[in-house]
């Protein structure tokens, strides 16, 4: 078989249509920061825009939760020996800084993607409240919805804010944007025999403590039947094939164990 055919051959098993239509991204607060060990990095924001831009313009309805880590880090960080609920409160707004970045960067872009920030916590000036109706209607007028300030309550994770915005919005999959390329069966960073799974199940996630989203996170997601693909952020273009099919990263749902 010739360059030639060969080439046709892998144009034609490529897939013809996006797998999904209606997406949540979550992103960290980390994943803005870059290299950097605190707050934002404009091109690493830039980079994200763009794929995201990518497949918006392939009519992918697209929301984003974001985290505020890159800003303060929380009970165990920052916050150490601040009340709980207060720390928790902090982080919100951190959210809500983060969201505003993205959604300049997107609407910057040479070719503008309009967007709307919906906080949880309500900062009229700055950003819409969060009314469950006027985030479906944005996304089915093509507007990418960035979810801030989390759920708007104190004690529960952003993570757990992408497993209930992905609920209510009726999202067909999660995808969880991270530094590391899947779920592994130990730290790879520290075992470099480590395992990383194709796919496993809710089932297994939780029983095995797989500390990719938290508990409170994945059993919201296992009940209504949203499934989660883990994937590496760091590598441009990973969104849009995600998106398309490819099998990137690891994906969590379904009825098989581990893969």
């Amino acid at each position: 078989m010739n360059a030639t055919t060969t080439a046709e051959t892998n144009l034609e098993s490529l897939p013809k249509s996006p797998k999904y239509k209606r997406i949540l991204l979550k992103l960290s607060g980390e994943a803005l920061m870059g290299d950097r060990s605190f707050g934002i990095d404009p091109e690493v924001v830039q980079d994200i825009a763009l794929q995201i831009a990518e497949i918006v313009n392939d009519g992918i309805e697209v929301a984003i939760v974001v985290g505020g880590g890159n800003i303060f880090r929380g009970i165990n960080g920052a916050a150490k020996g601040m009340d709980r609920a207060t720390a928790d409160y902090i982080g919100m707004i951190a959210t809500v800084m983060n969201a505003l970045t993205l959604q300049d960067a997107l609407e910057n872009l040479d070719e503008p993607i309009p967007t709307r920030v919906l906080s949880a916590i309500a900062m009229q000036e700055i950003a819409e409240p969060y009314i469950r109706r006027r985030a479906i209607r944005h996304l089915e007028n093509n507007r990418v919805v960035i979810f801030g300030a989390g759920s708007g309550n104190p004690y529960f994770t952003t993570d757990t804010t992408a497993a209930l915005r992905g609920a209510e919005i009726n999202a067909e999959v999660i995808l969880k944007a991270t530094k590391v390329d899947g779920i592994y069966d130990s730290d790879p960073k520290k075992n470099p025999d480590a395992k990383r799974f194709q796919s496993v199940s809710f089932d297994y996630a939780l029983i095995n403590d797989l500390r990719v989203m938290d508990a409170t996170a994945f059993a919201l997601c296992k009940e209504n039947g949203i499934p989660i693909i883990v994937f590496d952020l760091g590598v441009i273009g990973n969104i849009r094939r995600v998106i398309m099919g490819e099998s990137i990263g690891t994906y969590v749902g379904g009825s098989c164990e581990v893969n």
